[in-house]
């Protein structure tokens, strides 16, 4: 089983910069997809990103396209998720999923939560004006 741990949500201005993290123990991400998710208040869950284990490739909603860059770090077995020129738009809590295997990317199906099999806790973006 594959326990997951976000950090690094906070209170940021608008136009300013958070870097999430996405810590896995029990196993390791080379053989895993690796997404993140966020809600915001009174909206359903959506993906922001996703990362393949396998080869790097990742995927981005339109909405953070040139904003955010998902990477990782094989050594420490930890996912990032930078946040570039917050909006306001982007509070919300940002969830990290895992799935076994890459089948999501490879299929762009990255987006659906049913995909996954392992959540983190959450953790807690706010972006004032």
């Amino acid at each position: 089983e594959v326990h997951i741990v976000e950090s690094g949500g906070g209170l940021v201005q608008a136009g300013g910069s958070l870097r999430l993290s996405c810590a896995a123990s029990g196993d390791t991400f080379d053989d895993y997809a690796i997404g993140w998710f966020r809600q915001a208040p009174g909206k359903e869950r959506e993906g922001v990103s996703c990362i393949s284990g396998h080869d790097g490739s990742t995927s981005y909603a339109d909405s953070v396209k040139g904003r955010f860059t998902v990477s990782m770090d094989n050594a420490k077995n930890t996912v990032y998720l930078q946040m570039n020129s917050l909006e306001p738009e982007d509070t919300a809590v940002y969830y990290c999923a895992v799935t076994f295997g890459t089948r999501v990317v490879v299929e762009d199906t990255w987006t659906e939560e049913d995909e996954y099999s392992y959540w983190g806790q959450g953790t807690r973006v706010t972006v004032s004006p």
